[in-house]
């Protein structure tokens, strides 16, 4: 029951084009503008090096809180998962299947975006099991905001703020923009966010060659864990 409907789950949202614009076209479109127009100093190196990790974590974001928080708050708007709690699929089991759906969606991301990486010159570093550790992580901290903020917000006000949290973390999250071209204090809250976390761990690996990034990961799990829990104690079904 969980496979078939995580199948469904995958291909309702792969049918979805805001979802696709979120998960796909944004994230391409910013990997590969930024990468061959000199618009933002990042730093020595390629400008690839930089973006690709930060475009990377960004995927991730889009896909398991942005469209993940909008997806689910409209369910719970219109009765979608009052019916489908009924059903003999246990609520725990929707969850893992929506879960397993983001994460379906995060490895066509991946793949899709490391493609056209390649393609403009990036030459990854590191070790891939580090890198799926802290993509696994991040999904973990922004699957339970995303799903705190749906289970908890009207619809209408989930949409609303899940996109103004999008683009407010691809300025200010290390993505697109380093964090050292921010004022020092700045960049110490900035550096706290899950989005930093995720870019700043990734390029330390992808870029650096760093094994694994202990900060970056204890930050993402110090979101996960409380992000999680706080959303499966106040999720409203209806």
């Amino acid at each position: 029951m969980i496979a078939a409907q995580a199948a469904l789950e995958t291909r309702m949202l792969l049918r979805n084009g805001e979802q696709l614009l979120l998960t796909v076209v944004i994230p391409s479109l910013l990997l590969v503008l930024f990468s061959t127009v000199d618009v933002v100093d990042t730093g020595a190196g390629r400008a690839v090096d930089f973006l690709a990790p930060g475009v990377l974590a960004l995927a991730v974001m889009s896909t398991a809180f942005t469209g993940q928080a909008i997806a689910t708050g409209f369910e719970r708007r219109y009765g979608v998962l009052k019916r489908l709690g009924a059903s003999p699929l246990p609520r725990w089991g929707l969850m893992a299947a929506k879960t397993l759906a983001v994460l379906v969606t995060e490895v066509l991301q991946v793949a899709l975006l490391t493609l056209i990486a390649l393609g403009l010159g990036w030459s990854p570093q590191g070790n891939p099991v580090s890198v799926a550790l802290l993509l696994v992580a991040g999904t973990a901290a922004f699957s339970g905001l995303g799903l705190l903020m749906a289970g908890t917000l009207r619809a209408e006000a989930t949409l609303a703020a899940a996109n103004l949290v999008f683009l407010l973390l691809l300025v200010g999250g290390g993505v697109i923009v380093p964090l050292d071209r921010f004022p020092d204090a700045a960049q110490t809250v900035l550096a706290l966010l899950p989005i930093s976390a995720l870019s700043d761990g990734l390029r330390d690996v992808l870029r650096d060659g760093a094994a694994l990034p202990w900060g970056e990961l204890g930050i993402l799990a110090g979101w996960a864990v409380p992000g999680l829990a706080a959303a499966a104690r106040f999720f409203r079904w209806e």
